[in-house]
């Protein structure tokens, strides 16, 4: 179930942990692992929407009912409609993000007042987050834009690596002052690829000291800020066979043992088919476990889910596997929210009030 906690966030669902009337993140994500196939049809949206989906499972629950027939049952109460936009999960009642690339625009222009930008846009997206009942989210994104990734596009906060060093640093150090871990993505940067990976394998062919000069930088300069890393599902070919995410010179070799880091670890979602790579969907879970990630995204596949699920409870059987979920463990823990602000105290702030108009005011006069 803590492999599969984080589908909860993944697909929008805000109820999760909102008043924490499933207990704790796992029961969270194994429930609503139940709902992945109709999320997208339904409009579970505003955080009181999802109290109410979550109090319809949690009252469901007691009255004897099956975790996943009180879970279908909390999801055909709801109205279908648009699922929303792609990267940023939380969008009604939350304030709109501009996209990371604008502020490497705008540092061009103002680069002072946009550092400081960049960390209020990491202390508001992180505080809003937290105030929504989530632990974390998976940012920032260190990628080094390129223009010939379409998948990375104006996720990324610059072409100039030190730039955008400097912006996600800042962005980074605001959502350590509102409690949020940080998780840096796609390790060792994805930027370089045409291909999705959501689609189709990326090869990167470039030598190993081109890597390491230009997208591997950023890493390497932000780990001290990062409490979590992601790999890419791209191969790498003149380093390793094998996609970042499935390879052990890439997460143990380099990132463990080279670079020193000793935090969390998560896999990009196995169900993109870059992971196909890696073969079937146990396959998959092996070969990431192996590779050294410490938890496992499944996501908006409920077949898949249940594979992975049965395929982990299989391999913790193996004694030194399970030394090293135990391991995992005591990694995620530090993943846990710092702080949890209350929606009405946060918006009534001024703080908030005066980031939320700047970040109003730059996606109004700003266009990339």
């Amino acid at each position: 179930p803590r492999t599969l906690a984080m589908l909860v966030h993944e697909v929008g669902v805000e109820a999760g942990r909102r008043h924490r009337a499933l207990g704790d993140a796992e029961t969270a994500g194994l429930i609503f692992l139940a709902l992945v196939p109709r999320l997208r049809e339904v409009g579970i949206r505003t955080l009181g929407e999802a109290t109410a989906r979550c109090k319809m499972v949690t009252d469901a629950m007691a009255g004897g009912q099956p975790v996943e027939r009180a879970a279908a049952g909390a999801i055909d109460a709801g109205q279908a409609k648009d699922a929303g936009g792609r990267v940023q999960r939380l969008r009604e009642g939350f304030t709109r993000l501009p996209p990371m690339l604008m502020l490497g625009h705008q540092w061009r222009k103002q680069p002072e007042h946009t550092v400081r930008l960049a960390h209020d846009c990491g202390w508001l997206m992180a505080s809003e987050v937290l105030a929504a009942g989530f632990d974390f989210s998976f940012a920032p994104v260190l990628d080094l834009y390129t223009g010939l990734s379409e998948v990375i596009g104006n996720r990324a906060f610059s072409d100039d690596k030190e730039v955008l060093i400097c912006l996600a640093s800042a962005f980074m150090n605001g959502m350590h002052e509102a409690g949020m871990a940080t998780t840096g993505k796609h390790f060792p940067g994805h930027g370089s690829v045409e291909a999705d990976s959501h689609l189709a394998l990326p090869v990167d062919n470039r030598s190993m000291q081109q890597i390491r000069d230009e997208d591997l930088l950023p890493f390497t300069r932000c780990l001290p800020l990062l409490d979590a890393v992601m790999p890419a599902h791209v191969i790498y070919s003149q380093a390793d066979v094998h996609c970042a995410g499935f390879s052990h010179f890439w997460l143990q070799t380099l990132l463990r043992l080279e670079l020193g880091f000793k935090g969390v670890i998560f896999s990009d979602d196995l169900v993109m088919e870059a992971a196909s790579s890696a073969g079937n969907m146990t396959q998959r879970v092996e070969k990431a476990l192996q590779a050294g990630c410490d938890m496992l995204l499944v996501c908006n596949n409920r077949d898949a889910a249940h594979e992975a699920l049965a395929s982990l409870q299989v391999l913790a059987a193996d004694p030194e596997l399970a030394k090293q979920i135990q391991q995992s463990s005591l990694r995620l823990a530090d993943m846990r929210r710092r702080q949890s602000p209350q929606w009405g105290q946060l918006q009534q702030s001024s703080r908030w009030r005066s980031v939320h108009h700047d970040l109003v005011q730059l996606m109004a006069h700003h266009t990339l």
